[in-house]
């Protein structure tokens, strides 16, 4: 009874204190001139997404031969 309590007890915490820290800082301005209004930008940035999927392809990928590598060699003692 008494984790459950302190499990609660702390959840809350957590869930009172992020909202008490987005509830400080003010509305950021909007931008100036409309963004994807003028020029040949596209409508929603330029970021570079590719580099960020690949990276996260690969080391999802390395985790999931990690976990193959231990459960076959467990099977194998």
């Amino acid at each position: 009874m008494k984790n459950i309590l302190v499990r609660l007890i702390f959840t809350l915490a957590i869930a009172i204190s992020a909202s008490v820290v987005f509830a400080q800082d003010p509305p950021p301005p909007p931008p100036g001139g409309g963004h994807g209004q003028g020029g040949n930008q596209t409508p929603g940035g330029s970021a570079p997404i590719a580099g960020g999927i690949a990276l996260l392809l690969t080391l999802g990928a390395a985790y999931g031969a990690k976990k193959v590598y231990d459960a076959r060699k467990r099977l194998a003692e």
